[in-house]
């Protein structure tokens, strides 16, 4: 069930991020989520580096779309070259 949960909260991250981040990027469904997920798992590991979240402990909403938005960032300057 955690793996259904973390796709469903990627699968928004994601959404959220495309929105606030202006400009094209092709990225279906699948992209979308990863996207989130991978937004997440970015915010989590800075956070606990900053010590803005304990070991364990994940990033919250804000943090995983911050983490998204600049993996898409991030991958639409690669993507431009």
């Amino acid at each position: 069930m955690d793996i259904l949960w973390t796709i469903v909260i990627g699968f928004v991250v994601g959404v959220i991020a495309k929105l606030l981040t202006p400009g094209r990027d092709g990225g279906g469904f699948i992209l979308t989520v990863l996207l989130g997920i991978a937004g997440s798992f970015i915010a989590t590991y800075i956070g606990q580096h900053f010590g803005w979240y304990r070991e364990g402990q994940p990033a919250g909403f804000i943090g995983a779309i911050l983490g998204a938005i600049l993996i898409l960032v991030v991958f639409r300057l690669i993507r431009r070259r």
